[in-house]
């Protein structure tokens, strides 16, 4: 019998599907990890965050309590709500955020073993309690006192021992992440790497207007950092890139006098009397002024679809955001990060 050219394409094609299954695992998962989308939520709002856009919610805050040994959660309530939508979307992680800007007793609590365990212990009990994937540190920051709280030479040493301690209360199933500053500073990151599941850049805030608060790229209007600095920054220091996730910004930084210090994207768009431009270079929008001064810096779906497809690029394990309160009602901020992560 004579084999038609057709076989012959049929039969290759046949062979080319058989050598595709046998690179994957034995599991039959890639063994690239599911790219994460984390959405801040924060304690004090009322609007219930529409999970079909993330992947993770991250619940802000608890903090160390007054003793130094276990936590105190904002709202718990409202953190039960936030749980709920686990019935809507099984796949939802949702997390406790302990921490935030001036969220203090952090270094009194890591510096004792017995302090240590206990509030690691109390971490394991609020999981199981409140349903919980797992606990977010958000120490901001050890050894450091700029946020006007304690801290010790000891913490960064300090914060590896407190990872190990939450780690083995919590158990191996349950996640457990940090947010680090865009510099990379103050954590021994290959010291933490057994303990953490992921690492949430903190990419913005790194400067402020007449400067971009969160460029991608160096330009003339960034900051001393930029998202991509923070990122090589975070490499160069002994983080994974598989366990790299890069915040963003769903706020912008104005100039006081004119605009808000900090103001929510949603209200940004509502502004009268300025333009909009994009820098080229850092690969981000801004407002100037009547003068041509940048009186605010920001992110629009543009520039967040440039971002997420940089961390698909480089191979980053996805995307997260402050805050999702801070979105217009459409959600265009989310949907354009989750469009280009996802898809």
């Amino acid at each position: 019998m004579k084999t038609t050219l057709k076989e012959i394409y049929v039969l290759l094609a046949l062979m080319l599907v058989i050598f595709s299954s046998s690179t994957t695992s034995t599991t039959g998962k890639s063994d690239t990890p599911p790219k994460v989308i984390v959405a801040y939520v924060t304690s004090g709002s009322s609007i219930m965050p529409d999970p079909a856009y993330m992947t993770h919610i991250n619940y802000a805050f608890g903090h160390v309590n007054d003793s130094f040994n276990g936590v105190r959660i904002d709202n718990p309530d409202r953190l039960k709500q936030i749980v709920s939508l686990k019935r809507k979307k099984p796949s939802l992680k949702v997390l406790l955020s302990i921490g935030g800007w001036g969220s203090g007793r952090f270094s009194e609590m890591a510096a004792t073993a017995k302090n240590r365990e206990q509030f690691a212990e109390e971490c394991r009990q609020i999981v199981n309690e409140f349903n919980l994937d797992g606990i977010d540190l958000d120490w901001e920051y050890p050894t450091s006192s700029a946020a006007n709280i304690s801290s010790s030479p000891d913490d960064t040493d300090n914060f590896t021992l407190l990872m190990k301690d939450i780690r083995g209360a919590i158990g191996k199933e349950k996640l457990l992440t940090l947010a680090s500053a865009a510099s990379a500073k103050y954590i021994d990151f290959k010291a933490i790497d057994p303990y953490v599941d992921f690492v949430n850049i903190m990419a913005y805030d790194m400067a402020t207007a007449p400067k971009h608060l969160s460029a991608l790229y160096p330009s003339e209007h960034s900051g001393r950092l930029t998202s991509d600095e923070a990122v090589k920054r975070h490499l160069a220091a002994g983080c994974p890139k598989h366990k790299l996730v890069l915040g963003m910004p769903f706020y912008g930084r104005g100039e006081k006098n004119k605009i808000p210090d900090f103001i929510d994207y949603k209200e940004i768009e509502k502004l009268t009397g300025f333009t909009t431009l994009w820098d080229e270079r850092g690969q981000v929008p801004y407002l100037v002024d009547s003068i041509g001064q940048l009186v605010c810096g920001f992110e629009n779906p543009r520039s967040l679809t440039i971002k997420c497809q940089y961390v698909k690029d480089q191979g980053l394990l996805g995307a997260m955001y402050w805050e999702y309160n801070c979105d217009n009602e459409a959600g265009d901020l989310r949907k354009a990060v989750y469009e280009t992560i996802m898809h």
